[in-house]
């Protein structure tokens, strides 16, 4: 378990010495603020000491929430020469930045920057200056590189990701913001997504930014729009069929599943009914076409050991060695009631903190995501126990998360902020609805335990059966998965709910599974899978 106090012996007279006690400067953190929303990597600063947020947190005082499995991580006592200012959008990881962050060069001394907040004054505008994972409001007004933005998205706006959301500098900032001003040259705005240069000190830092190298969440490989498939390593009647045996409609392929081994570490034990040997060629040749290859964890009787440190150096090492091996692009998170996913659970934030160790050693390491919705849009109606309770790692990887898509099926109808009844399971309503509250957020039991902030539409995939054989309940027919996709890019073929605006970086769509998709004569790979490659 990665604890938020890491003390380290010092041999030094037989004392222990504690790294974290060492003051350092906290300059540009802010002070604390109860009535302030901070989400996963924020830093604060809070009666002398540092503090750096894990997931999304509100009125929840530093000095005492800081313990292992409380929201805020202690990082360092401050020296007594800070002075409150900006928060930083995130803190710095070695190795594991996300997308799209700068690089500085010359002599400065802060970090670098990534349009996460200014080193001095606004110009000519009075708005406040933008700080990455503040919680905007609707129609709230901010500077930002000598111009003033109006928020139109709250949940981007608020996100912690300068580097996507920064107004006017980061790379989607114009999905959630409008420039509505011109501030005049200040002379100290912050640059976002650029290199600077010359002598600069004390800029925050922006959603990430490190040594070492990284592309952030997306490998490079994935399409705009993308059809998703778990292949099974079993056989369970729809047939056992070989890696080149899959068509090539299919963009990422899902192996399902690797094995709990014990103690953190994991195993795959390939089906003894396939050769090992041409399984791993079979996946280099997928890969060399441009197709994704990711393994899978969890599953319905998926289990995964992490509740310590221990675990995690073990999880991390076998994984590693899993993927070197057999030569996956990344790995897939289906860790469901048999991991033991639940609020206030060591597996949480330690995912957390795995994950992140393997994009320090795989920087284009591809990450997805396949909860059933009780664990994501569940912390509508509920947050505690496990519902929403894959909202805290949701947070905690929003950056290295390429695909998050959520299952549609097996767990009925969906409650959604949209109206007061719960949309039925594989309609239309039901599956737009579940991508909006994921791109646009949601409040957290019904309004009383937060706001979870919404993920890129790029990010998002429906997730839902290949047939009838495939699950117990929720499947969709062909014509209102179109409807659905066509309803979420371009506002067409709606149901009775309408986005306000139309997503047409919205991804694609999973299904469990291709192999009963080809026991099953390709009834859903077919027409899908052509859909969502002729999305705009």
């Amino acid at each position: 378990m990665k604890r938020s106090i890491i003390h380290v012996a010092l041999v030094a007279a037989g004392a222990l010495l504690s790294v974290a006690a060492v003051a350092q400067s906290c300059d540009g953190l802010a002070s604390w603020n109860s009535s302030q929303a901070y989400v996963g990597g924020v830093k604060i600063q809070h009666q002398a000491n540092a503090y750096s947020a894990k997931w999304w947190t509100q009125n929840e005082d530093p000095s005492t929430h800081s313990g292992t499995w409380d929201v805020w991580r202690y990082e360092h006592a401050c020296d007594g020469s800070s002075s409150s200012s900006s928060s930083s959008g995130g803190t710095s990881s070695s190795g594991s930045s996300s997308g799209g962050s700068s690089t500085s060069s010359g002599s400065s001394s802060g970090g670098s920057s990534s349009g996460s907040s200014s080193s001095g004054g606004t110009g000519n505008c009075s708005s406040a200056q933008y700080v990455a994972g503040t919680a905007y409001a609707l129609n709230a007004l901010v500077s930002n590189a000598d111009k003033e933005f109006r928020c139109d998205i709250p949940g981007w706006c608020s996100s912690s990701a300068a580097w996507a959301y920064a107004p006017g500098t980061g790379a989607h900032w114009q999905d959630a913001w409008t420039q509505v001003g011109d501030c005049g040259s200040s002379g100290s705005s912050s640059s976002g997504g650029s290199s600077s240069s010359g002598s600069s000190s004390g800029s925050s830092s922006g959603s990430s930014s490190s040594s070492g190298s990284s592309s952030g969440g997306n490998s490079g490989k994935l399409p705009a729009h993308a059809l998703v498939g778990y292949w099974h390593n079993f056989d369970n009647g729809s047939g056992l069929y070989r890696i080149s045996q899959v068509s090539d409609v299919w963009d990422v392929i899902v192996v399902a599943f690797a094995d709990d081994a014990g103690n953190g570490s994991v195993a795959f034990n390939l089906d003894p009914g396939l050769n090992k040997a041409q399984f791993i060629a079979d996946v280099a040749a997928k890969r060399a076409a441009g197709k994704i290859v990711v393994l899978s964890f969890g599953g319905q009787n998926g289990t995964v050991t992490l509740n310590t440190s221990e675990n995690v150096t073990n999880f991390v090492n076998s994984t590693a060695a899993i993927i070197d091996e057999y030569g996956f692009d990344g790995i897939d998170i289906d860790l469901e009631s048999g991991a033991g996913v639940m609020h206030g659970a060591p597996v949480v934030q330690n995912l957390v903190t795995s994950v992140k160790q393997l994009k320090q050693r795989f920087p284009n390491l591809y990450l997805s995501m396949a909860p059933e919705h009780p664990y994501v849009q569940g912390g509508y109606v509920a947050y505690s126990g496990i519902w929403g309770a894959y909202l805290p790692l949701i947070d905690g990887l929003r950056n290295e998360l390429d695909l998050l898509h959520v299952q549609l099926y097996n767990n009925g109808g969906l409650a959604t902020p949209y109206r007061d009844q719960a949309y039925a399971a594989g309609s239309v309503d039901m599956m737009v609805s579940s991508a909006l509250m994921l791109i646009e957020g949601f409040p957290l039991e019904r309004g009383n335990a937060g706001f979870f902030q919404g993920l890129r539409p790029e990010q998002i995939g429906l997730a839902l059966p290949s047939g009838p054989t495939a699950a117990s309940s929720g499947f969709a027919s062909t014509a209102d998965i179109k409807k659905t996709l066509d309803c979420l890019t371009a506002r067409a073929n709606c149901q009775t709910l309408t986005p306000s605006q139309a997503y047409p970086a919205f991804n694609g769509v999973m299904t469990w599974s291709i192999n009963w998709d080809m026991h099953d004569g390709g009834i859903f790979s077919g027409p899908v899978g052509s859909h969502v490659h002729n999305l705009p």
